[in-house]
């Protein structure tokens, strides 16, 4: 059971989030009930239930990057590529998460792409890296 979390974010990696069929390769390959895996799966935001962008943007609105400007670049990102929280765009390239914390309080605000973590963002910061994304 231990295994579980690690399993499920290397088997995202490989097929890019989680559907019921790969869910149920990760229950087969470590000896768990489905439904044990899906309750993992389905608890933990990290866990992607539906197909991501290429490009996942997460965009902290939690209190501290809620203060310095955090729900202003949620909405840029937003309005930019006209979607909204949890979706892709329809080429697949993006999609866009509005996530509660990313532990870097002390950077605020702060947006990831991916697994890469950008701190003290500002709307001119953000539109150079949503510039340079390919």
């Amino acid at each position: 059971k231990s295994a579980i979390m690690p399993v499920l974010w290397l088997a995202q990696k490989k097929w890019g989030w989680l559907s019921h069929d790969v869910m149920k390769y990760v229950g087969t390959l470590l000896d768990l009930p489905f439904a044990h895996v899906y309750g993992v799966a389905t608890f933990y935001t990290m866990y992607f239930k539906r197909p991501m962008g290429r490009h996942h943007i997460q965009v902290c609105t939690n209190v501290s990057c809620l203060l310095r400007g955090g729900e202003r670049l949620f909405d840029q990102v937003r309005n930019r590529l006209g979607i909204q929280h949890n979706q892709r765009t329809a080429d697949g390239a993006y999609s866009l998460e509005e996530v509660e914390c990313m532990g870097a309080c002390g950077g605020a605000p702060m947006v990831a792409v991916n697994e890469d973590y950008h701190e003290n963002m500002t709307p001119d910061a953000l539109t150079q890296l949503l510039d340079g994304l390919k």
